[in-house]
């Protein structure tokens, strides 16, 4: 019994950690979304553009600190900061997890976000997305053109050019979508990697399903590429240099999955 009760309290312990982690983050989105909902129709679009995504880089960085003060994570990130003041960017990590893309704004204030429909319409994340001028995926099209207006901005573009979080290890499938906008923009692809041994979050993970912590993360810069003018040879490029990077890195093994093709670029 004795050597029952540690085990017991160590589970109830993380338990307790990964309510706090989303509740925090939870209570900072919707204490910003009556914000958002007002200034996004009030501030000219520029200004409105830096502030969301300011305030959203500044909560993303908040939560990091906060899981790994609770000892629920650690995080490796500083890899990133190299590119907090470079130009407009078009940024091109795989994707294990939910926590991605929340790694990658954290560091980096100016990043325009390729977003799911759902998520843009979502209570807690919509308001603020709207207000920061992330990207809707739903129309291809419109997203292209959208993506091209804000690196012409100098922004940083995030696009996961697997589409969806991985499911094929070590990297699914590439979408296009991140070559036609860097041919369009002329805009080069930062890849960048990010390792984590813990399925946390992969894709069939439920949001309330513990892991073992602490989880950690630990995110590194790899190859800039030039704007391509052929497509379709750039992703077939693409696709195998992620796989050359990612053969020997550290992933997790992925939960049992329903089999789930890739259909877009998403965040």
């Amino acid at each position: 019994m004795s050597n029952k009760r540690p085990g017991r309290l160590r589970t109830l312990y993380e338990y307790l950690l990964l309510y706090a982690g989303l509740g925090y983050l939870g209570a900072m989105c919707l204490a910003w979304t009556p914000f958002a909902i007002v200034l996004h129709p009030l501030l000219p679009a520029a200004r409105g553009r830096r502030l969301g995504r300011l305030v959203i880089s500044t909560a993303f960085r908040s939560y990091t600190r906060f899981l790994t003060r609770i000892g629920a994570c650690r995080f490796d990130l500083d890899a990133l900061d190299a590119l907090r003041a470079e130009g407009p960017l078009i940024l091109a990590p795989n994707h294990p997890c939910l926590l991605d893309a929340v790694m990658v704004i954290s560091r980096l204030p100016n990043v325009a976000c390729i977003m799911k429909a759902g998520l843009m319409d979502n209570v807690f994340l919509g308001a603020g997305a709207r207000l920061a001028r992330y990207i809707r995926n739903d129309s291809p099209l419109r997203m292209v053109m959208s993506a091209n207006a804000d690196l012409a901005a100098g922004s940083h573009l995030l696009i996961f050019p697997e589409g969806t979080r991985t499911v094929q290890p070590p990297v699914n499938p590439m979408m296009s979508s991140v070559g036609l906008i860097a041919r369009r923009a002329k805009v080069p692809v930062q890849t960048i990697f990010i390792e984590t041994r813990s399925p946390y979050l992969c894709k069939g993970w439920p949001l309330f399903r513990k892991p073992e912590m602490p989880v950690t993360y630990r995110v590194r810069l790899g190859r800039r590429f030039d704007p391509p003018r052929d497509v379709h040879g750039f992703m077939r490029e693409l696709e195998s240099y992620f796989a050359r990077e990612l053969a020997d890195a550290d992933l997790p093994d992925l939960p049992v999955l329903a089999a789930e093709a890739p259909s877009s670029a998403t965040a």
